[in-house]
Formats: structure tokens, sequence, C-alpha cells
């Protein structure tokens, strides 16, 4: 009888702990929007958090994607080199088919085409390094992030690529319009992200990617095929910077050396900031969401305030990683 006491007591302080874990950025979230209602009155406007989520969309989509990769064990640096260098082929692809296809959306679809394709050869190299060259992907992709930068900055002689101006007017709608007034970023990265989400709960992928982040070795001996289901998560991570490269391209026409400088971090702060584990096991996609919502909210209502600089947004965001990581060892250690 004495022993059951204490369970007894220690139940409903393990119950909280999980609701807080659960609801945490939710709450984040919450007390964020008050602070910018607070601050500021124009923080609410239609036009202000259409702009917000248009923007976090890109890191969005590319946050669901290492949402995966990090819950499998993984890390992928490369993202934002990766991004940077499939917008340089994308505009040289459509720059180069006009002189044959003409000014139209067969020469935008062609140069989609070939921004996925190339995002997923991407995440194949990166995910074949890994699992078949036994390569931690620590190192693998922080090569891949110096290949690729070095590459866009090569094609463009160290200068900018810049879309011909009247394909520009053909693709400027995918970005600037929408449906029902949401521009279509945010229409995709809903879309994205529901996707995401029924296949990290409810299918075996996602649990696979749980089993392998847990512990690798249980889940070979499970008969899970850990090489192959973490080789997908990169392919899925290269894929989808492709897709959010296609919705970036319209809203500058160009691409540099300094293109997608920082998004492999806020990537990987969205994913923390939404309970994500970094050592893996664990993976939530629309924590995820949220954590990428809180991100650009606080950099939106930094420069409505005029706070901080924007030159130190990465070094804000650098902060938030360290106090996420943080707060999880403690929620482990406790």
């Amino acid at each position: 009888m004495t022993a059951s006491a204490p369970d007894t007591a220690a139940k409903p302080a393990r119950a909280f702990r999980v609701d807080l874990k659960t609801v945490g950025p939710l709450l984040a979230l919450a007390l964020l929007v008050l602070l910018g209602i607070s601050l500021n009155e124009n923080f609410m406007s239609y036009s202000n958090l259409t702009n917000v989520l248009a923007r976090s969309s890109f890191i969005g989509i590319i946050a669901i994607g290492a949402t995966f990769v990090i819950t499998a064990g993984g890390l992928d640096l490369s993202v934002g080199s990766m991004a940077a260098v499939i917008a340089g082929v994308m505009i040289m692809v459509m720059n180069w088919l006009i002189p044959t296809m003409g000014i139209g959306w067969s020469v935008v679809l062609a140069g989609m085409a070939a921004g996925i394709l190339l995002g997923g050869v991407a995440g194949v190299f990166n995910g074949l390094m890994i699992t078949r060259g036994r390569i931690e992907a620590f190192i693998v992709t922080l090569g891949t992030m110096g290949i690729f930068r070095s590459l866009v900055t090569f094609l463009a002689n160290g200068g900018t690529l810049s879309l011909n101006f009247e394909v520009a007017d053909v693709y400027r709608p995918v970005y600037y319009d929408g449906l029902l007034g949401v521009p279509w970023p945010i229409i995709v990265f809903a879309l994205v992200a529901i996707g995401g989400e029924i296949v990290m709960r409810y299918t075996a992928f996602g649990r696979y990617c749980a089993a392998i982040g847990s512990n690798e070795q249980v889940a070979r001996y499970s008969s899970i095929n850990v090489d192959n289901v973490r080789l997908l998560t990169y392919i899925l991570q290269g894929v989808l910077v492709g897709v959010a490269v296609l919705l970036y391209v319209p809203r500058l026409g160009s691409a540099s050396s300094t293109t997608g400088v920082l998004w492999e971090l806020e990537a990987i702060a969205g994913v923390i900031i939404g309970g994500t584990t970094l050592k893996g096991g664990y993976g939530r996609i629309w924590g995820t969401v949220v954590g990428v919502v809180i991100l650009g909210l606080i950099g939106n209502i930094l420069n409505l305030q005029s706070l901080i600089s924007p030159y130190l947004n990465g070094a804000f965001q650098g902060v938030i990683i360290i106090l996420a990581v943080l707060l999880q060892r403690g929620r482990r250690t406790s």
C-alpha cells in the first residue's frame, strides 16, 4: 500500500508534463499573437498576416521534410544551398528554352519539372552517401552545403541569375495570386502539412522513421529496412526543397550565392520549436507548422517595432534553437 502512494501522486505530474509538451507550442503562439496585437495595431491586418504566412511557407515546406529526416535520426544542413542551386538551374532552364518553346506556361512548367527533379537528385545523393557510404549525416550535408553554394556562385559567375522579364510576368501569379484571397504559397504549405501529418501519424513510413530515430539497432532487429527508409527521408527532403523553390522563384525572379542563406537554420529551428526531438525518435508535423509560424511572427514583430536590426535575425533564431534544445533536455531529465 505504501508503494502505491508515490505512484498515484506521480501520475498527475506526468500527465501535466505530457499535456504541456503537447500544448506548449500552441500556447507560445497564442501569447505571441497577443503580444503582437498589443504592440502594433497593424499586426492582425489581413495583408500583414498573409504576408507573414506566405514568406514563412518556403521555410515551412522545407521544415516538413526536415521533420521526417530528424525524426529518423538524421540531419540536413544543405537545404539552403540546395534551394539556391535549384533556383539557379530553374532560371537557366527557362531562359534556355525560350527560343524553342516561346514565352508561356510550357517554359514555366519545364522549369518547375527541372527544379523538382534536381531536388530529388540532390536528396538521393545525400541519402546514398549517408546510408551506403556510411558517412555521418552532419559531415555529408555540411560538404554538400559547400558544394551547392559554390555551384550556384559558379553558374551565376559570382553575380545574379535573372529570369527573363516576360517569363517572370507569366510566372508571377504562382506567388502573388491565390484562391479566394489566399496566396498559393500558403495553400501549398497547408496541403503539404496535411499530407505530412497523415504520413507521419497513420502510415508505416512514419512509424518506421520514429522507430529508427528512437533505436536504430532495435529497428533493424524488427525487420525494418533502415537504410531505405532513411534514404527516402532525404529524397523527400530534396523534393520538398524543390517545391519550396517553385514558389520562391516567381517572388524575386532571380538567384545568387545569397539565396537561401540560413534557411537550414530556420527550418531546424521550426522543427525543434514544434517539439520534434533533435536526436530523433519523435516528430510531429503540426508542431513544425506552429514552430515555423512562431518564427515568422517573431521576425514580423521585431521588424514592425524596429526592436532589433534585421541583420540579427539569424542570431535570434540561433538563440531560440539553443533554448528549445535545453528545454527538451530538461523534460527528459525531469
